[in-house]
């Protein structure tokens, strides 16, 4: 099989089932109403993550038909996956008490990382980890906290697309320049499933991605990352510098709220990311600033660690401190002043 023609017909079926579920939406009237937590002021079509989910998954089984993807590798996407974008779905058109979620969220990442085998042993500062189920354990939590960051860090236009797109390229070439060809059309892919869908969600968004897409793309980035993992330390080091951006302003905001003992599981407009687009009226600046940061600071950084010898614990920590002071500097965390 061509997967180069695959890419191309990937993006243009997500491109034209976008403007369908969007169409969908605008008949059935499955219209996001802005609120006083809302960083957007025009109702809008949500749900248009679904072709994410339909257009990948469908590549996803093209590849696995042609041999090109491990069966492991394949129900642990697939099925965490199918079952994380489900839940999402329903939550879309309804209601799912947040106690069954969670739980929804992790009986996928155990999926997951039964496929996968759990977690290999971790190269941390020239010194080798394997703390054996503990390790497993944490992973899970890895898995559940990365695919619920995505969902609150998918708050303005493109942000959660442009961030999947900039990762899956950067993470292809990474494995081009590290010599694993093989692995490069699963980020590939999902980044052009990305692409058909960012035309429609790019700012000014015409449709939102809605639960689905975004727990659905922070479970499979999870799985990617853990695959990785599998092959060398390193590349997991790498794909943590890369979700960087949206793990450090997630992980800063929820530790902040926490502290200050805020509902963590009531809706806010206090990550960094939205404070940023308040400040500067628009979602373009920031949406193409997370753009920028990815492949100006997070991917050379990734590069360094994957070809360069830089320790992996050492890359993740510079490719964070400026982020981290950017995301104070945003103010993440904190209470919206009126």
């Amino acid at each position: 099989m061509n997967h180069w023609w695959l890419a191309v017909a990937v993006i243009g079926f997500s491109f034209a089932l976008t403007y369908w579920l969007r169409r969908y939406a605008l008949h059935k009237s499955l219209l996001d109403i802005p609120n006083g937590r809302s960083s957007h002021t025009v109702p809008t079509p949500r749900g248009g993550g679904v072709a994410i989910v339909v257009s990948y998954l469908a590549a996803l089984t093209l590849l696995f038909g042609d041999g090109a993807l491990a069966l492991p590798v394949f129900l642990a996407m697939g099925g965490a996956g199918l079952a994380i974008a489900a839940l999402g779905f329903l939550d879309d058109h309804g209601h799912v008490a947040a106690r069954w979620r969670l739980l929804g969220h992790f009986l996928s990442a155990v999926w997951a990382l039964f496929w996968l085998g759990g977690l290999p042993p971790i190269t941390l500062f020239g010194g080798t980890l394997d703390i054996g189920w503990l390790g497993h354990a944490l992973t899970a939590v890895y898995l559940v906290w990365l695919l619920n960051l995505y969902n609150f860090m998918d708050g303005i236009d493109g942000i959660a697309s442009v961030e999947a797109v900039c990762v899956c390229v950067s993470v292809a070439l990474i494995y081009v320049l590290d010599g694993h060809f093989e692995l490069i059309w699963q980020p590939l892919l999902l980044a052009t499933a990305v692409i058909g869908f960012l035309v429609w969600n790019f700012p000014p968004a015409k449709i939102f991605m809605g639960d689905a897409g975004s727990g659905f793309l922070g479970i499979v980035l999870g799985v990617l990352s853990l695959q990785a993992a599998w092959i060398s330390s390193q590349l997991l080091m790498a794909w943590l510098i890369l979700l960087g951006v949206f793990i450090v302003d997630a992980t800063v905001t929820l530790i902040r709220r926490l502290v200050r003992g805020d509902k963590i599981y009531e809706a806010h407009r206090s990550h960094a990311y939205q404070f940023a687009s308040r400040r500067y009226g628009k979602h373009l600046p920031v949406t193409s600033a997370v753009g920028a940061i990815n492949l100006f600071w997070l991917l050379p950084v990734a590069i360094a660690v994957t070809q360069f010898g830089l320790d992996g614990a050492v890359g993740v920590i510079v490719a964070y401190i400026p982020l981290v002071i950017l995301a104070f500097g945003f103010r993440a965390g904190e209470l919206e002043r009126n």
